[in-house]
């Protein structure tokens, strides 16, 4: 699924849209429809509320942990897009959230010359 059904599901601004966006929704609920949500649909969902509708991260978070934990819903990488809000929560980029989350889930270290990310990631 692309953003604009997510967008259009979260934001209800184009009625016709919603309304279609929310059949797809129910659907999935009921088992009628397969539907999968990949990250980089999730970045640009969060990318387009926060710099577009100008959402705070908060909200923004809160929202995206509610969607993506529907188990009807299937979410590539699930445990990883779950787990990232709390970077997000402080102010560090949907990206860098992504890869904290995946590195910690991963036990793994990022490289990088980014401060920030270099001293959540320790």
């Amino acid at each position: 699924m692309d953003a604009n059904i997510v967008l259009r599901y979260l934001v209800k601004d184009v009625e016709t849209q919603y309304k279609m966006a929310r059949k797809f929704f129910k659907e999935g609920e009921e088992g009628l429809r397969e539907l999968l949500i990949k990250p980089m649909v999730i970045a640009e969902v969060v990318y387009v509320l926060e710099s577009f509708y100008g959402n705070k991260r908060e909200d923004i978070a809160s929202r995206m942990e509610t969607f993506l934990s529907q188990k009807w819903l299937k979410v590539e990488e699930r445990k990883i897009m779950l787990s990232l809000w709390p970077w997000y929560r402080k102010n560090l980029h949907f990206v860098d959230s992504y890869l904290l989350a995946s590195a910690k889930n991963n036990n793994q270290k990022i490289l990088t010359f980014d401060k920030k990310l270099a001293e959540y990631s320790k």
